[in-house]
């Protein structure tokens, strides 16, 4: 399941350079992530680490991209090339 940034985001910056995937970006008001980049950090980090590092917990998970850690591994191998 990839992640979202939810409204409660205050655009501090912190999440965007903690990205291995580069899936974090900004948007027109907020950060966004792109689903298709997210792994939730499976293959690089045991936790998130957009999630470890803000501040306000503003990233939870997107219920419109679910995806099993098997589907988040393979993900990963096609982004990574491993």
């Amino acid at each position: 399941m990839a992640l979202i940034i939810t409204d409660e985001c205050i655009n501090c910056d912190v999440c965007e350079p903690e990205c291995p995937n580069e899936a974090i970006a900004p948007g027109d008001e907020i950060y966004e992530i792109n689903p298709s980049k997210c792994t939730e950090c499976v293959g690089h980090y045991d936790t998130p680490q957009c999630v470890e590092v803000c501040p306000v917990d503003c990233i939870p998970k997107d219920p419109d991209h679910v995806e099993s850690e098997e589907q988040l591994m393979e993900k990963y191998q096609k982004l990574t090339g491993k």
